[in-house]
């Protein structure tokens, strides 16, 4: 299973190749105009089903597509009031709960101490859809450790506590043994979307403990192939997970004798693997 985290900062039907050309299986896309605007430019008929979306403005909501037999569905339990946060079922080769988030931080009115901010308060409100099943949580945080103060409860250290708590970990941390703050790939070119401007980690993939050892890549878009692109100032976040493996079964006479090697699959000669992000991108 792909999972595609970027804020593609609006205007998606120009970048949909760009966002296809990663080939995830569920992408969670910030600044995303609302279905219906989409279908007017794009045809969705790659989605596997109806995209999930949230937001206010129809120009620029959250969304999350589902892709290659993956389909998304917001579920029951999401509350309105807390804004670009998604709860989605996701049901697939690899089925589980994802939280999608685009918190809105200082925009959202987080000027006080004891203010948790989105995410945090999201985490609270949906404890038990996040404990039901095998849990994701991903998107843009518009947070790091590096803006952290002492006593503030909108802390990025307080969420990637209250993430671990409940078994989530940094697929980007976790692979790379990088620290929280001290990431050497940034997801966001702030302000001048420039190289050498101020550039940021603030998008992320949580995903549960166990399946970390079945993680076997994570990916940061190159800033050329996104933002010198002009795409967007933030580049994508890819995860990819392989599902658990199940225990085949005694092989029976025939396959003891030799079967021939299914077209496509394991021993079939073709390459496996599929392409990640565009040329340009920095390869863990």
């Amino acid at each position: 299973m792909r999972l595609v985290a970027w804020n593609c900062a609006m205007a998606l039907p120009r970048k949909f190749a760009a966002l296809l050309s990663l080939e995830p299986d569920v992408a969670v896309v910030a600044e995303c105009a609302a279905p219906a605007l989409l279908a007017e430019r794009l045809d969705l008929s790659l989605l596997s089903g109806p995209p999930v979306w949230v937001g206010e403005n129809r120009h620029k909501g959250l969304a999350v597509f589902g892709f290659n037999g993956y389909r998304v569905a917001l579920a029951p339990v999401h509350r309105p009031g807390l804004r670009f946060l998604a709860p989605v079922r996701v049901e697939g080769p690899l089925s589980f709960n994802l939280l999608a988030v685009w918190a809105q931080n200082l925009s959202g009115g987080i000027r006080r101490k004891r203010q948790p901010g989105p995410l945090r308060l999201a985490l609270r409100r949906y404890r038990d859809f996040l404990a039901a099943a095998p849990a994701v949580v991903a998107g843009d945080f518009n947070n790091n450790v590096i803006w952290d103060r002492p006593g503030w409860r909108i802390n990025h250290a307080g969420a990637v506590a209250q993430l671990a708590a409940a078994g989530l970990l940094s697929a980007y941390h976790e692979l790379r043994g990088e620290a929280q703050g001290a990431e050497t790939l940034p997801t966001h070119y702030w302000r001048d979307r420039r190289k050498d401007g101020p550039t940021y980690h603030i998008d992320y993939v949580f995903l549960p403990r166990a399946w970390l050892s079945r993680a076997s890549r994570v990916e940061v878009g190159g800033f050329e192939a996104w933002c010198g692109a002009g795409l967007s100032d933030h580049v994508p976040l890819l995860v990819e997970v392989a599902p658990p493996r199940i225990p085949s079964a005694p092989a029976g006479p025939a396959a003891r004798r030799g079967a021939a090697a299914m077209p496509g699959r394991a021993g079939s000669g073709r390459p496996a693997g599929r392409p990640g992000c565009p040329p340009g991108s920095p390869r863990p």
